[in-house]
């Protein structure tokens, strides 16, 4: 077998693995969106330009969705899965992503104003280019490189929960 071909047989096997465990977080997640009655799953979905402006989507799937230019101001996203999802350019204003499992996500260009994230995983995401005035991060586990990057433009209060995003970040004063 060629150098090539181990390659090709390796970087397959590493995919079809990350597609088992998106599966099976899908299924076996409390409230995941497969198991869920009534539940919409949108993993592996293309949701561009899609409007979800005030959409119930608690305990929903959006697992590797591709999500550019799409509206979910004030929508309830607590309890979703949206591991290796892409929300570029998002509206996610007052957005509520509370108990989300957010591994891998792209929030580049993202407004998360006044959003809130609480008790979310949303380890090796990343926020280039977001607005996060106002967001509530309080009780999320981010990578420390993340904290620190979004502590250089932590400003505001959520309007609901009352906590500066300073504050929730855990940002020195």
């Amino acid at each position: 077998m060629t150098r090539w071909q181990r390659f090709s047989l390796k970087r397959f096997s590493l995919t079809l693995m990350s597609m088992v465990a998106i599966t099976f977080l899908c299924t076996a997640w409390p409230g995941g969106a497969i198991a869920a009655t009534g539940v919409i799953n949108y993993t592996l979905t293309d949701l561009t330009g899609r409007n979800f402006e005030d959409a119930n989507l608690a305990g929903t799937s959006l697992a590797a969705a591709e999500v550019r230019d799409a509206n979910f101001r004030g929508a309830d996203l607590s309890g979703t899965i949206l591991t290796k999802a892409k929300f570029i350019r998002t509206d996610l204003t007052g957005a509520n992503l509370s108990d989300s499992f957010a591994d891998r996500v792209e929030f580049t260009g993202s407004d998360l104003t006044n959003a809130i994230i609480n008790d979310a995983l949303m380890t090796s995401s990343t926020f280039a280019e977001a607005e996060i005035t106002g967001a509530d991060f309080s009780y999320t586990i981010l990578d420390r490189f993340q904290v620190k990057y979004l502590c250089e433009r932590a400003d505001g209060m959520n309007p609901v929960t009352g906590i500066s995003t300073r504050e929730s970040l855990g940002c020195d004063d």
